[in-house]
């Protein structure tokens, strides 16, 4: 029971600081409501293009900070709450990204977690995040959608971790690699809008100009 407790007293904590809509502050500092510009996502991308590439840096910063300290924090202090650190940051993890993609401080629109997701699971399966980030570098520079190299990189995650667990004799189904499935499933569904337009051919490719009306 006290293990139980401990879990959703930690799935909160996490849940809350996820929720914290770093790019929606940083619009509203910049006199905007991010929302209403560009694609309308509170994102790292959408702020880069309505407010420069500082202001976009700084909210990939603070979603990936956002996303990598509640699990260091929870992995941290798992011990003196009689919970195996692994537990600890897989529900960390999950409940960290999940208030970014719904936080309840923006009736539960939110981002699209790539950013957050980054960040928590670089505390939990760092050479998985690796192989991400370099499949994101790839297809990005490449086809030059941020959308669909966030998505690549998602799939790539668990893909990676699947083949790297042999090598340190892990098993292959783990709680890892589920948590791994599953973030990478809502990353993709949550991109579920640019890749219907890059089907369509209008997704906003990086460096292209806009259309005037």
């Amino acid at each position: 029971m006290g293990t139980t407790i401990s879990l959703v007293g930690i799935g909160l904590f996490a849940y809350l600081l996820g929720s914290t809509p770093f790019g929606f502050l940083i619009g509203k500092f910049n006199g905007i409501d991010i929302r209403r510009v560009g694609s309308g996502n509170i994102g790292a991308t959408n702020i880069r293009r309505a407010l420069g590439r500082d202001w976009g840096i700084l909210c990939f910063a603070l979603d990936l900070l956002k996303g990598l300290l509640p699990v260091l924090i929870a992995q941290a202090v798992a011990k003196d709450w009689n919970i195996g650190g692994e537990t600890a940051g897989l529900v960390t993890a999950l409940m960290t990204v999940t208030g970014h993609m719904w936080p309840c401080w923006l009736k539960f629109r939110g981002g699209k977690g790539v950013s957050t997701t980054i960040g928590a699971l670089f505390a939990i399966a760092p050479v998985a995040v690796v192989c991400a980030l370099i499949v994101w570098i790839i297809v990005f520079f490449t086809a030059r959608y941020v959308s669909l190299a966030s998505v690549c990189s998602a799939v790539a995650m668990p893909l990676a971790h699947a083949v790297y667990s042999p090598f340190r004799d892990r098993p292959f189904l783990s709680p890892t690699l589920l948590l791994l499935a599953i973030l990478a499933s809502l990353i993709v569904v949550r991109h579920r809008g640019n890749l219907k337009r890059l089907l369509e051919g209008t997704e906003y490719r990086f460096g292209a100009k806009r259309k005037r009306p």
